[in-house]
């Protein structure tokens, strides 16, 4: 086993040692006794205003919106004040003179006030900066021309002086921004509530306004350093050196925390790509509404610190990037402790020159409750012999080789044990095509049932990752396998054969995992064979989570559909886009989703527009299955010989809660949901128009049973459901939007339906939420 130490060997030996990190801070701090009385030499070089001194207090009225003031030294000792009336403006102070600027005193200002001095700037414990806009602390200079343009500030010089905050910086209404070069330290409070907290090292850096992100970016690095041990607490906070260090050692009691407001998600960013990262105190994330944020930390090289303060990471997602990684025991309290919190964990490697990017666990790492993990790597995973991965709740994991989809044989391997024996998660493990899987030991819950909708068959699935279209073709090579997509694929210019035909299906899992395939377009198989990405799912075969966008299929014969030509099997959250052409009046069934529904469709739906003839309809073109809380939006029209029906074209089998939008016109007649239906339809409805001979709003021939299913008189054209539907259930557009329209539907927590703030007619709460 390889245990990485947990301090960078590159600090080793240096001041910024963990264990001296804040004795280094305070002898690098500039001394309160030089301190001056109040800032003087003052004028304004930009702008216009004045600057007076009464006693204790010196005030800079500016009466422009924007100004620059050059002082001979800046500092303001204890019991003195310094105010600034701006308004809703904008002062930048720069600091002619050879001195460090110390502030013991107090600061204030209406606006923003900007603070630049080559010389260094060191609020003292005394020390209290309060604004109403934006505070920016900078050992780097910027143009004066593009301050008083109010453009984004490009800060650079080669000062080695520090930024120190031992006092109070707070924004009332914007953010508090410390630049330096060589280092920014934090021990004291930073507090912008409204606006970000930023704290930056380098040799030149960008300032720019952002509603809903952070604002500081990193251009040019210098090794300089950013440490915290202080309080921060703002809708978002940054911390970042490019490649210099990055200490987030805040401790229980003075956490970096992000509350969130209605445009900043509480997000806190800790960066130091080409650099180190050391995480040694708690961090908390958590948006407007008082539940988890985000936390991203990116590093050349990362140290989990659990002797450091036994660090808590509190938030709804933690995402952590680095080159490599190794997780050994302190790593694995931090993670695991960050888990039980409710924080899900994403850790993923990048590899880096001469490095291939591997992820080891290297200590048992158990956690409790619902937060899942994600270990992640470039090339391979590996649990360590004698290692345990454990969850007890509903904790999912994922283990995934190859994270950048290269087909580079990346492994999953599994020395140790995965024990979800105490959990109702999952396992998934994903590995190269040209790699490798070696299971270990897998312990499973005999009680576990599958999420309602989910298509999952067991608790541990172990997926083959299809990155290109060429391994994508190769599922046929064995098509009973479980497979993945790796990445969104890019079809375009390929004519594809269709997964499995009536000889041999297509009985495996493929999960598309929220990826899209675009522009995919079919080679014709043989005589009445269906076509599709997937020609045949079998009995056994699962489709989910996949979209298949753009496509563009023209079809002569057989049952026909952009996802599968012919479901027997499993088809859940997938959904197509693009257009259909048949033109095959005897011999052509197409449907945007599927062809023939032999099996079951779930939380699926098509855009699919499509002109053809034959039996048609916007989702299924024959249901002999079960379709279930689908819907389809596309159009189905088509000459004299085409029988459209907006959601299936025949139904001699099983609908409920879904519905159609698309239009559904053709000359053999047309209806609103299905052409015909010979089965069971109900809680469902049509809004799309229907333009056919002797058309009707649900159902153009009905010998089945219909219930509970309406139609939008209005949009749709029509003032018969078709035979057998109750002329009642024919709704105005404004009956469409109200749920109590519906009598016997369920809206709202709980129910299968829901109705936007808006809408003209219900949506499925499934789709509401996505």
């Amino acid at each position: 086993m390889i245990v990485r130490p947990h301090v960078p060997l590159a600090l080793r030996g240096t001041c910024l040692t963990l264990q001296r990190v804040v004795f280094c801070a305070l002898s690098l701090s500039i001394s309160h006794a030089q301190a001056g009385s109040l800032p003087a030499g003052g004028h304004f070089i930009a702008g216009s205003g004045s600057i007076a001194t009464s006693g204790p207090t010196l005030t800079v009225n500016q009466s422009s919106s924007r100004g620059v003031v050059d002082w001979t030294s800046f500092s303001i000792a204890s019991g003195n004040h310094v105010v600034f009336d701006n308004g809703a403006g904008a002062t930048l102070n720069r600091v002619t003179g050879t001195s460090a600027s110390t502030l013991l005193g107090t600061l204030s200002a209406t606006g923003s006030v900007y603070l630049i001095n080559p010389q260094g700037v060191v609020i003292g414990s005394s020390g209290v900066i309060s604004t109403g806009g934006r505070f920016v602390g900078s050992t780097l200079d910027t143009s004066n021309a593009a301050f008083m343009q109010g453009a984004a500030l490009t800060f650079a010089g080669n000062s080695n002086a520090r930024i120190v905050n031992f006092g109070k910086i707070g924004s009332s209404g914007g953010d508090v921004v410390l630049i330096a070069r060589n280092e920014v330290a934090n021990m004291g409070s930073i507090s912008a509530p409204k606006g970000t907290a930023e704290l930056a090292a380098g040799q030149q850096i960008l300032l720019q306004d952002s509603a809903s992100g952070k604002q500081v970016f990193v251009l040019a690095g210098s090794r300089g350093t950013v440490f915290d041990t202080g309080a921060i607490s703002a809708a978002q906070i940054n911390l970042q050196a490019a490649d210099g260090n990055v200490f987030a050692l805040a401790g229980a009691h003075s956490p970096v925390r992000a509350t969130g407001t209605a445009t900043r998600d509480g997000h806190v960013w800790l960066v130091a790509d080409r650099g180190n990262v050391v995480v040694g105190g708690p961090l908390v994330a958590s948006d407007v509404g008082g539940k988890g944020g985000t936390v991203d930390t990116t590093a050349n090289a990362l140290s989990l610190c659990d002797s450091c303060g036994n660090p808590t990471i509190t938030a709804a997602q933690w995402n952590l990037t680095t080159p490599s990684f190794t997780i050994e025991s302190q790593a694995a309290n931090v993670i695991a402790r960050s888990l039980n919190a409710g924080t899900s964990v994403n850790l993923t490697t990048t590899g880096a020159p001469g490095d291939a990017g591997d992820l080891e666990v290297g200590s048992n790492l158990a956690w409790h409750g619902t937060a899942s993990l994600t270990l992640a790597a470039r090339h391979n995973v590996t649990i360590d012999a004698g290692e345990t991965v454990k969850n007890q709740g509903n904790g999912n994991l994922t283990l995934r080789a190859d994270t950048a989809a290269l087909d580079n044989g990346g492994s999953v391997i599994n020395q140790g044990t995965l024990d979800w024996s105490g959990s109702l998660g999952t396992a998934s493990v994903l590995y190269d095509m040209n790699g490798t899987y070696s299971p270990g030991a897998q312990l499973a819950n005999q009680g576990w049932v599958a999420t309602p909708y989910s298509g999952l068959l067991s608790q541990f699935t172990a997926y083959k990752l299809v990155n290109t279209v060429n391994d994508l073709q190769n599922i046929s090579l064995d098509l009973t396998g479980a497979y993945a997509l790796g990445k969104d694929i890019a079809a375009a210019g390929t004519a594809f054969v269709p997964l499995g035909n009536t000889s041999t299906a297509f009985t495996g899992q493929f999960d598309g995992m929220g990826h899209t395939i675009d522009r995919l377009s079919f080679q014709q198989q043989a005589f009445w064979q269906p076509t599709g990405l997937f020609g045949v799912v079998g009995k056994t075969g699962i489709v989910r989570n996949v979209g298949v966008t753009n496509s563009n299929a023209n079809y002569d014969d057989g049952p026909s559909g952009i996802l599968a030509g012919d479901n027997q099997g499993l088809v859940t959250h997938s959904y197509t886009t693009g257009f259909l052409y048949a033109t095959n009046e005897n011999q052509t069934t197409t449907g945007g989703l599927v062809g023939q529904n032999d099996g079951t469709i779930t939380r699926s739906w098509s855009g699919v527009s499509s002109d053809t003839q034959g039996l048609a309809g916007g989702l299924v073109g024959r249901n002999n299955g079960s379709i279930v809380q689908s819907y389809a939006t596309g159009d189905v029209t088509g000459p004299l010989h085409v029988e459209p029906g907006g959601l299936v074209g025949d139904n001699t089998g099983f609908i409920s809660q879904s519905y159609s939008t698309g239009k559904a016109q053709g000359g053999m007649g047309g209806g609103g949901l299905v052409y015909s239906n010979e089965g069971t339809i109900n809680e469902s409805f049509d809004v799309g128009l229907v333009n056919a001979y002797s058309p009707a709003g649900v159902a153009y021939l009905n010998t089945g049973t219909i219930t509970s299913v309406y139609w939008d008189r209005q949009t749709t054209g029509q003032i018969s459901g078709g035979n057998g539907v109750p002329v009642s259930q024919g709704l105005s557009t404004a009956q469409m939007s109200a749920p109590a329209s519906f009598a016997t539907w369920k809206f709202g927590a709980g129910g299968a339906w829901s109705m936007p703030v808006g809408a003209t007619h219900p949506v499925l709460a499934w789709q509401q939420a996505q």
